[in-house]
């Protein structure tokens, strides 16, 4: 039996026109790789990600099932993806983050859905296709990480700068723009330590992204496994550089640190969210209130350790005003962080902020599903308190251009001698980032921007909405995901 595992192109990120630059911003699909890992013997497994170069389907031989999953920007792509392989009578199955969310649109393209965590009743899926008796959907459930194989990353060898590894599921915080915690839970669930070493081991990339939405928790009992699984690492000498995702707290433990640098972390992604108390408030992000602290000393601390820093900020929160993006780009160079990533605020499904949001009115890209391709963090699909649609868009770029601007740029470089890092690193990791956000916005400008026409420079329907929205403080940020 032949199956087809198939990641749609993401319409910005997507690799039909490779770049050096660009396969940084590229991650294997590690979900597919999971899945196969679970997938019964007999079946002959194939992960096509399009994001290195859709195929001409037609040209492959016909496969007796096909499995596709999709974040929300990718959904479109994915249902046209279906519909060429239904039309040949084949089965598509689709699951993920948005399919979970928005089962029905999805079941209107699809002939299954598979809900939530698939490892647990994907080989009942296959058997249930094999004999035609496929259900419309199915429940997956929280999965027993002690007994989950590796995934399999020998299907994916060529054309990726990172490897992918994920070693905890769920996530403690339950922001309101986050979709984590709905689909893997709250409880902080972890890999056993040496079942992660093994796989590290496994992936061929000597870059590793470790896809963990909080690597190192909040909580003691989740750094004391952290430090254990960065010894675990050092011991096995498994010579990878990685890099994490981690909340503020990264920078507040020496021990944990150094034994991180040891194991070979090179980076970690915080979010800082808000400048702001009431910005963070909005996204219901508090554990960054309640831990209080100084930003710029935790990275300190950290690039004493010569890891990079990445840091993320939210644009258009409710209490976001005109000079947001400056604000943004001058904090996050006070930070001194190396490179700046701003996102716009993204009402995604299955969220509190899309429930919201969806109540008040302010999604304006609306014409689903072929508006989902706009939900990216890198396009403003909503309608702002405070910003209309071109104010929102000049202040991201004026955050590009102020935080990376020439002079900046090299400052930043020199300031790397200093930490005892090479300049190298920080030039070109900087250069892409750029890079990266000119490539967004040639993509943007050759995407239907008819849905911003209906609204731009809106300010009466603006203020309006503002008005009614008074008494409701809390707004919201993103799904990470994958990232």
């Amino acid at each position: 039996m032949r199956l087809y595992l198939i990641n749609p192109g993401n319409p910005l990120v997507t690799m039909s026109q490779p770049s050096r630059w660009r396969k940084y911003r590229v991650w294997k699909p590690l979900g597919l790789m999971v899945i196969a890992g679970v997938t019964p013997a007999g079946w002959d497994v194939t992960i096509i990600d399009e994001n290195l170069g859709a195929p001409d389907y037609r040209d492959l031989p016909r496969p007796d099932v096909v499995g596709i999953t999709a974040f929300t920007s990718q959904s479109p792509r994915a249902y046209e993806v279906a519909a060429g392989f239904r039309e040949l009578g084949v089965p598509v199955v689709m699951g993920g983050i948005h399919a979970t969310m928005c089962c029905q649109e999805a079941l209107d393209h699809v002939d299954a859905v598979v809900k939530g965590e698939a490892e647990t009743i994907w080989p009942t899926v296959l058997a249930d296709a094999a004999a035609g008796t496929l259900d419309k959907v199915y429940e997956g459930k929280l999965v027993d990480l002690e007994s989950t194989p590796p995934a399999r990353h020998d299907l994916l060898t060529e054309g990726y700068a990172f490897g992918s590894i994920q070693t905890t599921r769920g996530c403690p915080l339950n922001c309101h723009f986050c979709s984590v915690s709905a689909f893997n839970g709250q409880s902080y669930r972890h890999r056993p330590i040496d079942a992660v070493v093994r796989e590290f081991a496994m992936i061929r990339e000597r870059l590793v992204l470790v896809v963990d939405d909080n690597l190192i928790g909040t909580r003691p009992e989740h750094l004391s496994r952290a430090k254990d699984l960065f010894r675990a690492l050092i011991a096995a000498k498994v010579d990878k550089k990685w890099v994490c995702q981690a909340t503020i707290n990264f920078g507040d433990d020496e021990e944990l640190l150094e034994l991180a640098a040891a194991a070979g972390c090179v980076g970690a992604f915080i979010g800082f969210e808000s400048l702001s108390d009431e910005g963070l408030a909005e996204i219901g992000k508090r554990y960054n209130i309640l831990k209080g602290g100084d930003p710029r000393a935790s990275v300190a601390r950290i690039h004493r350790h010569r890891i990079l820093v990445v840091g993320s900020f939210i644009m258009g929160l409710d209490s976001d005003t005109p000079g947001v993006g400056q604000r943004i780009a001058k904090a996050a160079d006070h930070y001194n962080v190396d490179l700046l990533n701003p996102i716009f605020l993204t009402p995604l499904p299955g969220t509190r902020l899309w429930e919201r949001m969806q109540t008040q009115g302010r999604i304006a890209a609306s014409r689903f599903p072929q508006d989902w391709r706009y939900y990216t963090l890198s396009f403003p699909v909503a309608r702002y308190r405070n910003l209309s649609w071109s104010q929102i868009l000049a202040e991201m770029d004026e955050s590009w251009r102020w935080f990376y601007s020439p002079w900046r740029i090299v400052r930043r470089c020199l300031g790397s001698l200093g930490r005892w890092r090479s300049p190298l690193i920080t030039l070109v990791a900087n250069l892409s980032y750029l890079r990266n956000y000119r490539a967004d916005c040639n993509k943007l400008g050759s995407l239907d921007l008819s849905l911003g026409a209906a609204w731009i420079d809106n300010g009466a329907t603006s203020r309006e909405s503002s008005g009614k929205m008074a008494a409701d403080p809390q707004s919201a940020l993103v799904q990470m995901a994958n990232s």
